[in-house]
């Protein structure tokens, strides 16, 4: 018999909880403490491994302060799911990456606009270049370089 592979619903149920653990800037160690159970349980459970029980996310809920509701928001098959899906799925992949928290706090302490501006042209300009870089790279018969002719 194969061996079970983790559900869509289960995936996406341990990516909710990853994402409002993260966004309130608890370790999963921490998680697994009001729980009483081990911090590689709670890896299981974000990854879609191990099933969460009903009373186990209901815990969970109430422990991350959020409706038991959340953690099926946006779920495929959902009545409403895709309405703006892609969009919020892009956010919480960010939010639960290891800098993202850090960079967002650091962000939103900058007051000057112009500041603020100034980081997100300059994200933006890094994204479009390296973008441009791979996209060269993948282009057989286009040359990396442009030699000047009038160079000597």
């Amino acid at each position: 018999m194969p061996p079970k592979s983790a559900s869509p619903v289960d995936r996406h149920v341990g990516s909710r909880i990853r994402f409002r653990r993260t966004l309130v800037s608890m370790s999963q160690e921490k998680l697994g403490e009001h729980l009483g159970i081990t911090f590689q349980q709670i890896q299981k459970y974000e990854k879609g491994t191990n099933r969460v029980s009903a009373s186990r996310l209901q815990e969970i809920a109430r422990i991350l302060d959020v409706p038991v509701t959340f953690f099926f928001d946006g779920q495929e098959g959902e009545p409403g799911a895709n309405a703006g899906a892609a969009g919020l799925g892009m956010v919480e992949q960010f939010l639960t990456g290891r800098d993202s928290i850090d960079l967002v706090r650091a962000f939103n302490t900058l007051e000057d606009r112009a500041v603020r501006r100034a980081l997100v042209d300059l994200a933006v300009a890094t994204a479009n270049a390296i973008k441009s870089a791979a996209q060269n790279q993948r282009s057989p018969g286009k040359s990396r370089e442009t030699v000047d002719e009038r160079t000597p």
